[in-house]
């Protein structure tokens, strides 16, 4: 059974920080890319993080400089550190594979509100 388990999201004034965690079932995670991806509010869900199996990462260019993305292959998890956050990082954050067949297994998500 494919399970996605995100947590860390939390209200924070701008200018501040979260870890986020996402625990995942061993299918899933083994061996494939793994990404964070949002959705704000009105808006579609988009990709801004992502790790291969080996480390290698990537980061949407509103983000990069400010976001890293991390993975511990031995606890199958994903972990994303988001330092000065602003208004517009506010989304319910989601991890998942980066793979055709993972698209339609999402977890809940986690709800990051940046407000002061």
């Amino acid at each position: 059974q494919v399970q996605l388990v995100e947590s860390g999201g939390g209200l924070v004034q701008p200018g501040g920080s979260l870890r986020l965690s996402c625990a995942a079932s061993g299918s899933i995670f083994s061996g494939n890319a793994m990404g964070w991806y949002r959705q704000a509010p009105g808006k579609t869900r988009e990709l801004v993080a992502a790790v291969t199996s080996g480390g290698s990462t990537n980061y949407a260019g509103s983000v990069k400089g400010r976001f890293t993305i991390s993975r511990d292959n031995a606890k199958n998890t994903v972990y994303l550190q988001m330092n000065s956050l602003k208004p517009e990082d506010t989304a319910v954050y989601y991890c998942n594979a980066l793979t055709v067949a993972a698209a339609k297994y999402w977890g809940k998500g986690t709800l990051v509100t940046v407000s002061s």
